[in-house]
């Protein structure tokens, strides 16, 4: 696998909407080599958070600057800000990154699994775009990989570091954290990757029957309350096989799955 940092003017790539682009990895094979890479900065590094793209960085980018402008997590800039000041940028991008992390926590603003379900509008073809996420996780990921260094206090609130769900029919920032934080909660997945449609999770250990039902029961519910057609999908029990044998889970968060994808459901 190879890898680079964001430094110096000849930096091959851009951090763009990344403001804690750390490094980014390129010719894996696997998902797992990526979290094998995570893994290692975070265990030389456990002062810091690393978290990953996952699928289109750049339309990530993009989606993430607009949604980091959510009224309830942008922060305004200093009246008397230089831009051409580069210790002043970079103490504001810490500042709104603390501006988010605390406004991801308010109780005001924060919301539950419960208030989620149901509301990302899926097609039944849909789950089977989230069972073949997470039999080939690879097709998630793009051909580059950014991962960021977050000073952040938990993997929970590494979102703040990269919000996104920018569109109207997405899932928003707060959604996605009540998702990442029942996740964690309830079935010890931890929050790892985060792009353009898509999240990543993963447990230490492999899950164990029990938990599965009980995941795939949430995940029906998430995905299909309301929505007849999506939760009695033929799909969830062959996640469910699927899920015993993987220690990641990739959920989306926006709609029309399978098409954002391109994947090549099988026919009928």
């Amino acid at each position: 696998m190879k890898t680079g940092r964001f430094d110096g003017e000849q930096a091959e790539y851009r951090r763009g909407n990344f403001g804690f682009a750390h490094e980014w990895l390129q010719e894996f094979r696997t998902l797992d080599e990526v979290l094998q890479r995570l893994d290692a900065l975070r265990s030389a590094d456990p002062g810091h958070r690393y978290l990953c793209t996952l699928d289109d960085v750049s339309q990530c980018s993009y989606t993430s600057g607009h949604a980091s402008q959510d009224e309830r997590l942008y922060l305004d800039d200093p009246e008397d800000m230089n831009w051409e000041d580069s210790a002043q940028e970079q103490a504001l991008t810490l500042a709104s990154l603390q501006h988010r992390v605390a406004q991801l926590q308010r109780p005001e603003l924060v919301q539950d699994w419960a208030q989620v379900c149901g509301t990302l509008l899926l097609a039944a073809e849909d789950v089977d775009a989230v069972l073949l996420a997470n039999r080939s996780p690879e097709v998630l990921l793009d051909d580059v990989v950014y991962v960021q260094r977050l000073p952040v206090p938990s993997d929970e609130l590494m979102i703040a570091g990269q919000p996104n769900g920018y569109f109207s029919a997405d899932w928003d920032s707060f959604q996605n954290h009540a998702v990442i934080r029942h996740l964690a909660g309830q079935y010890g997945y931890r929050f790892f990757g985060m792009g353009a449609a898509w999240m990543g999770f993963v447990r230490a250990s492999l899950p164990d029957a029990a938990l599965v039902e009980r995941l795939i029961r949430d995940l029906r519910m998430l995905y299909g309350q309301g929505q007849d057609e999506v939760r009695e999908h033929a799909g969830w029990a062959q996640l469910a096989s699927v899920l015993l044998s993987r220690h990641t889970l990739m959920l989306g968060y926006a709609e029309s799955l399978t098409e954002g994808l391109g994947l090549e459901l099988p026919a009928g």
